[in-house]
């Protein structure tokens, strides 16, 4: 096994890596921005290492830094984390060239599925379904024009290269197309360097639902279950639950076999998310995450395993330790992110942390770097920690995260807890019948009704 890991991350992921390594007797490498020296992450690790100034540019995605990092330090390997170099397949490639060990999956795995044409065509050929739409880029007004005929609108312009809800723009009819095609170009382009875009059948009232996947190098591959990601605002995830309350068992079970037949046919090795849309019992593959997930202590909780621990065993080279026979989903679990944020307006809330008090009890898990005097530096993400709780049944897991949110203080600055109580009492939650368009649309609502008043 490594005997030590540098950590290419910060703030609760990079934490909960340090955790996993100190359980499996792993020495741990924290790399940090000078704004980050006092993070919980640099106390905690076993050592650390400065790498530039608070910008990611110059720290975080500086990627000379971490590999000097990792000389210097003598460490085996290199996990990502999620962001930051995660999904960056040259610097996949540049770990591996470097003689260190990538804590995820190959460069060309990373390479095929960050780019969503790409990925498209791949899992098509592979038998996944995908939504109706463009075969693969598009390149001019014209074009986009014939296949929003053929697909019917309203449709969804979404950038190649994207994720996080950039580049995304959807059209209802023909006279919006060629505002919103420039539209998506530009901000493509903006954010991501590339201005390809492609064009999807938008769904009314679809559910986000993603499929856990692990394979290792000796052609194994298995599903750990789904998880329900439709709780979100401006694509961004805001609550994500396992199981999901809309999946019979039948179809659950179906999916769950067709995306480990794909990672298998395709030599997939660590972990990773197949994503879908699900409406009127049918799926369509939206992208895959070729990398850990935020919201994977949902699965850990239902499962047992820790999935940190598995990445790094199959890194190694070892065989999955998992057996898909012996996999037994118990219970409910539901995740919230937490931000940093104004709960109505949701502008960032950076600044120092004066109180915080994590709940706990009975099936109640807190992931998080803060603590009381912590400041929350401007420069990155405004997720400051995940409330994770397990309940028997879905009814019992709400319930305890009801209370486990009343619990949590988190003073100095503004979060997103009291957007998240509200959420734990509307009927479209409790009942389980929301969409990835119902939060949305509740909080113009609702924002419509406070004017009026």
């Amino acid at each position: 096994m490594f005997k030590k890991i540098l950590i290419a991350n910060r703030g609760e992921i990079a934490l909960r890596i340090i955790r996993a390594c100190r359980e499996m007797g792993i020495q741990s490498v924290a790399v940090h921005s000078t704004a980050d020296a006092n993070s919980m992450a640099v106390r905690l690790a076993d050592e650390s290492v400065c790498i530039g100034p608070p910008p990611g540019k110059d720290s975080y995605l500086n990627i000379p830094s971490i590999l000097t990092a990792a000389a210097v330090t003598g460490a085996e390997a290199i996990h990502p984390g999620y962001g930051f170099l995660s999904e960056n397949a040259e610097f996949a490639r540049m770990v591996e060239e470097h003689g260190f060990t990538f804590i995820g999956p190959s460069a060309d795995h990373i390479d095929s599925m960050g780019d969503k044409v790409t990925a498209k065509k791949t899992v098509m050929a592979l038998g996944l379904p995908v939504v109706p739409g463009s075969p693969g880029a598009v390149e001019s007004v014209e074009q986009g024009l014939e296949i929003c005929e053929n697909a019917g609108f309203p449709v969804i312009i979404k950038a190649a290269s994207g994720g996080g809800g950039k580049g995304m723009q959807v059209v209802k009819s023909a006279n919006e197309f060629k505002e919103a095609f420039t539209t998506a170009r530009r901000e493509a382009k903006a954010n991501f360097g590339d201005d390809t875009v492609y064009i999807e059948k938008y769904l009314e009232k679809p559910r986000h639902i993603e499929i856990q996947i692990f394979g290792d190098k000796h052609g194994n591959g298995i599903h750990l279950g789904e998880r329900d990601c439709s709780i979100q605002r401006r694509h961004q995830k805001l609550v994500e639950e396992a199981p999901s309350p809309a999946l019979p068992e039948d179809e659950r079970e179906a999916i769950g076999k067709l995306a480990a037949d794909v990672i298998r046919k395709m030599g997939y090795v660590g972990a990773g998310t197949i994503e879908f849309l699900y409406e009127d019992s049918k799926f369509y593959f939206m992208e895959m995450n070729t990398r850990i997930q935020v919201e994977h202590p949902v699965t850990e909780m239902i499962t047992g395993i820790d999935l940190i621990a598995e990445q790094i065993r199959v890194a190694y080279g070892e065989p999955l330790s998992l057996n898909k026979d012996k996999i037994k989903l118990r219970g409910h679990s539901i995740e919230i992110r937490i931000n940093a944020e104004d709960p109505e307006t949701f502008i960032p809330s950076p600044g120092k942390i004066t109180q915080f008090h994590a709940p706990g009890g009975l099936g109640v898990r807190f992931d998080s770097a803060i603590y009381g005097g912590y400041s929350i530096p401007p420069y990155y993400d405004s997720m400051i920690g995940k409330l994770i709780v397990h309940g028997r049944t879905r009814d019992e897991a709400i319930k305890r995260m009801r209370r486990a949110i009343v619990e949590t203080v988190v003073e100095g600055v503004k979060t997103t807890l009291p957007l998240h109580e509200w959420i734990f009492e509307q009927e479209a939650f409790l009942d389980g019948s929301y969409n990835i368009h119902w939060l949305e649309k509740t909080l113009a609502a609702k924002a419509e009704a406070k004017e009026q008043k």
